[in-house]
């Protein structure tokens, strides 16, 4: 069964988002405009119009993020033009990290990254509530155990 990411990884783009381009829109043309005539204002349309398509791209590609945890593996798929699947064998795992900067840790929100004896196959999860990340790190950190016993 997929598990999608939660809404609050989506406000938390979306904002950061709006922060920056509305930033760059006042430094190329708010500014300008202001400060040099209302030609130069001009400028301001186009981070207006990257902000207007980020939003859009940032929920699809929300959207593609999800992952299952299998009986022996867990799989991550994202990506809207290129999709990725990546398959971890709980076997396969050295170590599973929970961690969460300061704009994540505003949200309520945690990422779990997975690392294996092959860095082709890390992966990351973004986005989710701290308390179902470090569920997730506990349990694939028991089933990871259980899987190399036999090895």
């Amino acid at each position: 069964m997929w598990t999608g990411l939660p809404p609050g990884l989506l406000r938390m783009r979306r904002l950061l988002l709006v922060v920056w381009l509305g930033l760059l829109t006042l430094a190329a043309g708010v500014l300008p405009g202001l400060f040099l005539g209302p030609f130069w204002a001009a400028f301001a349309v186009l981070p207006s119009a990257l902000l207007a398509w980020g939003w859009v791209m940032l929920e699809r590609n929300w959207r593609s993020w999800r992952y299952a945890e299998r009986a022996d593996d867990l799989l991550i798929s994202r990506g809207v033009l290129w999709r990725e699947e990546t398959v971890v064998p709980y076997g396969r795992m050295q170590l599973v990290e929970v961690t969460s900067g300061p704009v994540e840790r505003h949200f309520g929100l945690a990422s779990v990254q997975l690392h294996t004896a092959a860095a082709a196959t890390d992966a990351t999860i973004p986005g989710l509530a701290p308390a179902e990340a470090e569920r997730l790190r506990d349990r694939l950190t028991e089933l990871g155990e259980a899987r190399s016993a036999g090895l």
